[in-house]
């Protein structure tokens, strides 16, 4: 998590979140802390907020009888937990989510397991059309308690360079 504050008046300061676009540098990867130990519940009420109707994610018995022998957490839900895990990192300024692709999950997640995330910068570039901003691309990378990889994924997100973002806009920011 990158933190800093900015000065708002004489011994006054305001801590301030996020990068700019200027702060991300190809190469960079950021670990997102502190970890999430994912709980039944967490996956129960992801499961039902979505309409995620199979069984395997909310029916014990039909969970035992699958190759798992459990109900294993709903994948949309760990793809969330890392996005939000990586947004003080990589988008607490975002403008816009571009766009994600090619998402994985080579293990899957549990009920117990602990999840961790980490980022990687692959590429940035100024935007051609918007002036004062620019897109980064991002590998993020979810491993479990046992530094398994659960899921990756790689997002494009658009960034503000610095005097852009909308609290350098904003005076409550």
């Amino acid at each position: 998590m990158i933190k800093n504050s900015k000065e708002i008046g004489p011994n006054h300061y305001r801590e301030t979140f996020g990068r700019y676009f200027e702060d991300f540098q190809v190469g960079d990867v950021y670990d997102h802390r502190p970890g999430k130990t994912v709980t039944e519940y967490d996956n129960h009420l992801f499961t039902l907020m979505t309409l995620n109707t199979h069984p395997l994610h909310f029916d014990a018995e039909y969970g035992k009888a699958t190759e798992f022998g459990k109900n294993l957490v709903v994948s949309t839900y760990t793809l969330s937990l890392l996005i939000g895990m990586s947004v003080s990192d990589c988008s607490q300024k975002a403008i816009a989510n571009l766009g994600m692709d090619d998402v994985k999950f080579p293990s899957p997640v549990f009920y117990g397991d602990t999840i961790y995330g980490s980022s990687e910068v692959l590429e940035k570039r100024e935007s051609k059309s918007r002036k004062g901003q620019g897109i980064v691309k991002i590998k993020t990378t979810g491993t479990n308690q046992k530094n398994q990889i659960i899921c990756t994924f790689i997002r494009q997100i658009l960034i503000p360079g610095k005097g852009n973002a909308v609290e350098d806009k904003v005076e409550q920011y």
